[in-house]
């Protein structure tokens, strides 16, 4: 399992959440909580957007605790949307087009989770991408595969309705070859504008996320957080980050949330 972290507001540098932080994610990716081993050391990545037409990418095989790469840019990037993902690798090897995010014009996607059984299930999944989105499939996760089928779904016209049926296609790849096809999954996902974030699990509980607190909320336990995120800010991350780790609210299972023009919407996540 892998862990990230998504935020859009008023622009921030990225090492205000990645570094500053207590517990932020370069800490999680040797100390994760909630996760079943505490190591994410198989590379990192960085996802931004600014004034260029498409969302910048930065991606390392090195631990994220030991490269003084990401601490030299999270502290010079400054963006009001941005991404980033430590990674713990299961079957996929560890080379640089296997870290999150991974980027398709202007949309930027990350997942922690798992396909049960991708090793076979892999070949047929890949023959379902369209080939207009093929050619630009480099690496060998489940998760790369998921983002594209995704996108051959219509994830740039609906995405809600693109990752249902995406999951929903999985299943049914998987019980034709008589394998289960489960899936966990927690995704961020972007097109510059809006967020996205899911949470679900075929069985059980999908992987853990959490949404902070309002800057409201937040500048009653400290007045000077307007100061630097301004009137809104909202941050989707594997794990709380900070000083006030308890005010983060856990994003139900089975749920999307969407961030959008500064208006924050959580719905139950169906595969229809």
């Amino acid at each position: 399992m892998c862990r990230w972290l998504a935020y859009t507001g008023g622009p921030i540098l990225m090492s205000e959440l990645l570094i500053k932080p207590k517990h932020n994610l370069i800490h999680q990716s040797i100390h994760a909580k909630e996760q079943r081993f505490p190591v994410n050391g198989d590379g990192y990545g960085l996802g931004w957007y600014d004034k260029q037409p498409y969302p910048g990418l930065f991606r390392s095989i090195r631990p994220a605790w030991n490269d003084m790469n990401l601490h030299n840019l999270a502290s010079h990037i400054e963006s009001p949307l941005f991404m980033s993902h430590v990674r713990a690798s299961s079957l996929a090897p560890v080379q640089e087009t296997n870290c999150h995010p991974f980027r398709y014009n202007t949309w930027l996607f990350m997942h922690n989770g798992q396909i049960a059984q991708f090793e076979f299930l892999r070949q047929k999944l890949l023959s379902l991408i369209s080939p207009e989105y093929f050619n630009d499939l480099y690496g060998s996760t489940d998760s790369e595969v998921m983002f594209y089928l995704a996108l051959t779904y219509g994830l740039e016209e609906n995405v809600t309705s693109a990752i249902s049926k995406m999951v929903k296609v999985i299943k049914s790849e998987g019980m034709k070859v008589n394998v289960s096809g489960d899936l966990w999954m927690s995704l961020a996902i972007s097109d510059g504008k809006s967020l996205w974030g899911f949470r679900y699990g075929s069985v059980d509980s999908g992987p853990s996320l959490y949404i902070s607190p309002s800057v409201e909320e937040l500048s009653r336990l400290n007045p000077n957080i307007e100061d630097k995120f301004g009137d809104f800010a909202a941050c989707l991350v594997s794990e709380p980050i900070g000083n006030y780790q308890e005010t983060w609210r856990e994003v139900p299972d089975n749920s999307v949330i969407e961030i959008r023009d500064e208006n924050i919407t959580i719905n139950s996540f169906i595969v229809a």
